[in-house]
């Protein structure tokens, strides 16, 4: 083990999740508030470009069409927020109806259940296709992980997720990083299948 490696397996579970998901590729920050999450997605759908895909032979016709962000199952006030702010912005915000939205968005916000500090992985209880969709089309997924919500690894988790598993039907995404694949020439390439960018936003709570 190297002496870097030493050093990370000695760190906090928070700290030992921070630099995990980095080294796997996730940008990583902390928050204090729902709003400073806000602001970041906001933030970071004015810095991108609009990125729009075909799925179909009809082409991408990007007239009149708004930057959005993906927010499913918000509870009502953090997303009644959302639309607030992205309103001054002129960006789109949606809950639902995510499988019109298949040619992409540009921001997927969500919250995930659990961190696993061992790996930098997200997990997230997905019940609902609309939620299971936007980490999938979204070219950012910002995800807000409460520190409390920080496990070790799966085996400190493992009550919780076996209720998850339990709860049938259901989909429990494991997320490490942005999606990535090398199944072409063996050519890593990012964004392929998933976000280009994975944002985790660790909230104090």
């Amino acid at each position: 083990m190297s002496t870097a490696d030493t050093a990370i397996e000695k760190m906090s579970d928070g700290e030992r999740f921070s630099a995990k998901a980095e080294i796997a590729g996730a940008v990583v920050s902390t928050i204090s508030s729902f709003d400073e999450a806000v602001a970041y997605a906001v933030d970071l759908c004015q810095k991108r470009d609009l990125n729009r895909y075909e799925i179909d032979d009809s082409g991408v016709n990007l007239d009149g069409v708004k930057k959005t962000i993906a927010a499913p199952l918000l509870h009502e006030d953090e997303y009644a927020h959302l639309v607030e702010t992205c309103a001054d912005r002129d960006i789109s915000c949606i809950r639902d109806g995510m499988r019109s939205q298949l040619a992409g968005v540009d921001i997927g916000l969500t919250y995930a259940d659990i961190g696993l500090a061992e790996t930098g992985t997200i997990v997230l209880n997905c019940p609902d296709e609309e939620l299971r969709l936007a980490t999938m089309v979204c070219e950012y997924h910002v995800c807000i992980l409460p520190k409390s919500k920080i496990s070790a690894d799966a085996y400190a988790a493992e009550s919780q997720l076996t209720a998850f598993m339990l709860d049938s039907p259901t989909y429990t995404p494991f997320i490490t990083g942005p999606s990535r694949t090398a199944d072409i020439e063996r050519v890593l390439s990012i964004g392929v299948h998933g976000p280009l960018e994975l944002h985790i936003l660790i909230l104090e709570d």
